[in-house]
């Protein structure tokens, strides 16, 4: 399987503490964050990562190579300017084998079953597939809403303090729909999703309840070296 793994984005709420590279390579006990990502995706079946790079990305292909030193094939896309999220994945596109691609944030540790994704899209037809989690307070994001395993509703903002699902950024994207997807900086979440959602595609997925984190701010990025050190996070 292969995957689309976002790592250009500039990482400015944790240059306080990690300011001299991208912020997917920030040290967790002496390995850089995205060494546990890939970790993880190979413990899933994933074999093949394209990164799509942009701030210091060749200090991500110096780390990572061809691949072969962590059991997966090695790709990158690197980007001039910057692209958003989903102009990311089109500038990433070029590397796909296959119809279909998985994409995520690498920045982000997500648990899940990537095979179940696969199965659910095959299952139901879809153009995409995704993964939501349950949060005790959808206020601080915009809720995504599913019925029947079909989304229905994504990035709805509310005042309203509940617990509710969002977006848990983790992706299963066919070529046709990422052919679509305009040149330029174009937004996966703000601009793509809900555009498709008007227009009928078939975008559906299920809530997951693995272990979660975002290292983007601070508190969260210590949070991480702790359950590593915990063993919460081994390979």
């Amino acid at each position: 399987m292969q995957a689309i793994l976002l790592a250009g984005g500039l990482g400015t709420r944790l240059k306080s503490v990690v300011n001299d590279r991208p912020k997917p390579l920030a040290p967790i006990c002496g390995k850089p964050f995205m060494e546990y990502v890939i970790r993880e995706l190979k413990g899933r079946g994933i074999d093949e990562v394209i990164f799509a790079v942009g701030y210091k990305g060749s200090m991500v292909e110096e780390y990572f190579g061809s691949g072969e030193a962590f059991g997966i094939r090695a790709s990158y896309a690197y980007e001039e300017t910057l692209l958003g999220t989903a102009g990311a994945i089109r500038n990433a596109s070029r590397f796909m084998t296959g119809d279909a691609v998985f994409v995520l944030n690498a920045d982000t540790f997500y648990r899940i079953d990537y095979q179940r994704l696969s199965r659910l899209k095959e299952e139901r037809g879809l153009d995409m597939a995704l993964v939501l989690r349950q949060v005790p307070d959808i206020s601080r994001y915009g809720e995504a809403v599913l019925q029947d395993s079909m989304l229905t509703a994504f990035n709805e903002k509310t005042s309203e303090a509940r617990p509710g699902t969002i977006n848990g950024g983790v992706y299963l994207l066919t070529k046709t729909l990422i052919d679509q997807i305009p040149e330029g900086k174009v937004s996966l979440e703000n601009d793509m999703i809900p555009r498709w959602l008007r227009e009928g595609r078939a975008i559906g997925g299920f809530v997951n309840d693995g272990y979660f984190i975002d290292i983007g701010i601070p508190e969260d990025y210590y949070q991480f070296i702790d359950d590593v050190e915990k063993g919460v996070i081994a390979w």
